[in-house]
């Protein structure tokens, strides 16, 4: 895991408002790196300008020494948002993204209910959006960025909007997933306890103008378990590093 994928060098304003400020890090191939900061702290930013759907005011982000361009480049984007789109069915939403890229619609099937099956969801190939539940939803978010089988996967808080129980699940989920396909993934959230469940390293950030404070790499074995002492001894010293109450 020592080849970067992933260059960021970049500040962003908004007018004179300084949102991201001298962000500079790495993102290594295959990786699950976890970005924590305080709420408003510029992460959706962020998030956009690693996509490429958003430029930085001052520096780049680049990918194998190349400017992004998500017109170039293979990148998926899961928003904390639901984005299902209400009239599709949850394998014409799951194969969109191919469709856009112009991938025949047999092969595209065939890619569609590999990822649905690969989230938890085969069988439900049919149902639409108001027959599905939050998670599920979620799940479906995860595949459709899946199907393009992207070169770099960055998740804005996707599960923010889910309830305790059903976050914990999707957590262990989307480790389950990582390790099956190996994915680089930029994860981001305001959660600590996430944050070292799923991560290979952590980036910590301040609040805004945000700056990364802290690094830490994670080497704990998985699956983690929340209770163990030197997990509990970690998440506290995250926790004084950030600018969170949770």
């Amino acid at each position: 895991m020592d080849s970067h994928l992933v260059d960021v060098n970049i500040s962003k304003s908004f007018g004179k408002m300084d949102v991201l400020r001298d962000i500079k890090f790495d993102v290594k191939l295959n990786e699950f790196l976890v970005i924590v900061g305080p709420t408003g702290c510029g992460k959706t930013t962020l998030a956009n300008i690693l996509s490429g759907i958003e430029t930085s005011t001052v520096g780049s982000v680049t990918m194998r020494g190349e400017k992004i361009n998500p017109h170039k480049h293979n990148i998926s984007l899961v928003f904390q948002e639901p984005s299902c789109i209400p009239w599709y069915t949850m394998l014409q939403d799951v194969t969109s993204g191919l469709c856009i890229k112009g991938v025949d619609s047999k092969t595209a099937d065939a890619r569609g209910r590999e990822v649905i099956k690969l989230v938890g969801l085969e069988g439900y190939e049919d149902f639409f959006p108001r027959q599905i539940s939050g998670g599920m939803k979620q799940r479906v978010a995860i595949a459709r960025a899946y199907a393009t089988n992207p070169d770099l996967l960055i998740m804005d808080e996707p599960f923010g909007h889910l309830d305790a129980q059903t976050r914990y699940l999707m957590q262990i989920e989307i480790m389950r997933i990582w390790e099956q396909e190996k994915k680089t993934v930029v994860f981001i959230t305001n959660n600590i306890e996430e944050a070292v469940y799923l991560a290979s390293r952590i980036l910590v950030l301040t609040k805004l103008p945000a700056t990364i404070k802290a690094e830490y790499p994670i080497t704990f074995p998985r699956p983690r378990e929340l209770t163990d002492p030197a997990f509990l001894e970690l998440r506290a010293e995250i926790t004084t590093q950030c600018e969170i109450v949770e």
